[in-house]
């Protein structure tokens, strides 16, 4: 037979959408993503990896263990020129001049990890090298992440920062 292009047979009925969906759930699709989830989590703790990182509030990725007015971090945990990933709340606290505190999600918002480090005045995302300055959350030229930390709104009271 000369190559002549397939067309699909449109006699035989088709199973129903509902069906198909109906037969996956069944067959444990729910089972099957679960797995699925779970690659998706960040699967690193910076205070593990990371001897340099405190760990603050829960591991929910909400911002502080009660909201507005919470206790971040002391500020003589916070470097000048560096800073403190907190991995509970998943907050960077940065000093990047004396008495000069800015903080930022530490979500990289290349492919959602959580920053690992910060070094030479920068907040370095483990997974695939992404730089932020420490002063302004914006990436380097060079780095995966082209968008910025997200900043995150702080007060300093005597020597606390806290959620403002």
């Amino acid at each position: 037979m000369p190559d002549q292009p397939m067309v699909p047979d449109r006699t035989a009925a088709a199973t129903p959408r509902r069906t198909v969906l109906r037969g996956v759930v069944a067959a444990g699709a729910i089972g099957v993503a679960t797995p699925l989830l779970a690659a998706c989590g960040g699967g690193k703790n910076a205070s593990s990896d990371n001897p340099g990182a405190s760990s603050g509030g829960s591991d929910s990725g909400v911002p502080g263990p009660g909201g507005p007015g919470s206790k971040l971090v002391a500020t003589s945990e916070v470097p000048v020129g560096s800073g403190t990933i907190l991995t509970g709340p998943k907050i960077v606290v940065t000093q990047p001049t004396q008495g000069d505190y800015k903080a930022f999600t530490a979500v990289c918002t290349h492919l959602g990890c959580t920053v690992g480090s910060i070094s030479d005045g920068f907040i370095i995302c483990p997974c695939h090298g992404s730089h932020y300055a420490i002063a302004t959350g914006v990436p380097t030229p060079e780095s995966p992440a082209k968008a910025p930390l997200a900043p995150i709104d702080i007060k300093v009271k005597g020597s606390e920062i806290d959620l403002a």
